[in-house]
């Protein structure tokens, strides 16, 4: 995703794309993308368990341990991850693919991988599971026994909205040379695949002629999103919270098979487990990089569906708002992290931080690991600029006309002579 996002950027900036560094980014990707479908698809059913996405102790189980003998677990959020990589890899190549035509090849076989991703979440491979609850519409674990019998895991968590990544928007421009990749989509018209439905319609346009190629229909995008925007379950002042607000009173999931009596707590602030040595925690806080991969999602979607399409908001007096507002919404609260409050105070530190007041560093911020998921404080490794620094592209993005304009006010109040002093 960042290699895309370099190489269009540098298109942009410099009038002509370097293809050959996209060539090679994407065979060292290949090599990573054909490892995960080897050694974390153990049945070859397109849904993937084990690996480490690094979401630490967000499960109710240590996923970095192997289940008793003969029990599996699917994860809804690796599935959701390969989905992902799957179509990553596919643009990518279409990319490529518009001067060099061998690349089309490359963006079949993802795309294709994909689809086999999708019917496999739809539970139509041969094990006939679904990582879709049909009940709670929402993506969940799924714990398989020896004897074929299977339980979702009851948990609302970044394991469930992990599978709306998946999602790209492709135009004419990128379909323009390649007419065996544009038959493949022709091929699952309908979102079909082996006669069934399990994605969106990829022939299907907008207004652009554009195409989404998702994980997600309408309906479904519309049922996970509602929850997203609950300030009652996912959604805090400060972002997207990584386990449901639910959780702080519906933790006792009963006995899963293989694993036992099994508790899911909703922490919002410095884990309370000592999984992976405990100095991390993802029951609660609020961590920027996938805040910041949903938003860019969210906007994929607006991108296709438009002001017209429309998304339940719990957080606005249970009105509906566009994907856009949405994307914006979720980006002003992870903003307000580093937004002084009315009262004067930063969220990310606490009140007795010379951060608040001291004037040698008030103005001068930290990147937090990440924050409590309701008050905002800053937590964990205070050195994470890599990924907590992407909230300033949230604030270059939204403000990207203000900010120019107050830089050139400040450059003429500079350039200002002082007033004479009178003598």
């Amino acid at each position: 995703m960042a290699a895309l996002k370099v190489f269009r950027t540098e298109r942009v900036q410099r009038g002509k794309a370097d293809l050959n560094f996209l060539a090679r980014v994407t065979h060292k990707m290949l090599m990573n993308y054909t490892w995960w479908l080897n050694r974390k698809d153990a049945d070859g059913n397109n849904v993937f368990e084990g690996g480490f996405l690094g979401l630490d102790n967000i499960s109710v189980y240590d996923r970095s341990q192997p289940l008793p003998a003969g029990y599996s677990l699917k994860q809804a959020d690796s599935t959701g991850w390969m989905a992902m990589f799957a179509l990553n890899m596919t643009v990518m190549a279409l990319e490529l693919a518009a001067e060099m035509h061998d690349y089309e090849d490359v963006a079949i076989q993802c795309y294709e991988q994909f689809m086999a991703i999708a019917n496999s979440i739809a539970g139509y491979n041969q094990s006939g599971l679904t990582l879709w609850d049909e009940k709670d519409q929402f993506f969940k674990d799924l714990v398989v026994c020896p004897d074929g019998q299977s339980r979702h895991i009851d948990v609302f968590s970044w394991v469930g909205l992990i599978p709306l990544f998946a999602v790209e928007v492709i135009d004419q421009r990128l379909l323009k040379n390649v007419p065996r990749f544009h038959a493949a989509l022709v091929g699952h018209y309908r979102g079909t695949f082996d006669g069934h439905k399990v994605t969106h319609c990829p022939i299907q346009s907008n207004v652009r002629e554009e195409h989404l190629l998702s994980l997600l229909g309408p309906a479904r995008l519309k049922a996970v999103l509602q929850r997203v925007l609950d300030e009652r379950q996912f959604l805090s002042p400060f972002g997207v919270r990584s386990v449901s607000r639910v959780h702080a009173e519906q933790c006792d999931l009963g006995t899963l098979p293989g694993i036992g009596q099994a508790l899911i707590e909703y922490v919002p602030g410095e884990s309370n487990s000592g999984l992976f040595g405990g100095n991390s925690n993802w029951r609660g806080p609020i961590w920027m990089p996938t805040n910041y991969v949903l938003v860019q999602a969210i906007e994929k979607f607006h991108r296709y569906y438009g002001d017209r399409f429309l998304v339940p908001a719990p957080c606005c007096e249970g009105g509906q708002i566009t994907l856009k507002e949405a994307a914006r919404l979720i980006s002003e609260r992870l903003v307000n992290i580093f937004r002084r409050t009315p009262a004067g105070r930063l969220p990310a530190f606490p009140a007795g931080s010379p951060f608040q007041s001291d004037p040698h560093w008030q103005d001068l911020l930290l990147f937090h690991e990440y924050f409590h998921g309701d008050s905002g404080q800053g937590l964990g490794a205070m050195h994470q600029t890599g990924w907590t620094g992407l909230v300033a592209n949230l604030v270059e993005r939204r403000y990207r006309v203000d900010i120019p304009a107050f830089w050139r006010r400040q450059q003429q109040q500079a350039r200002q002579p002082e007033p004479a002093v009178q003598v």
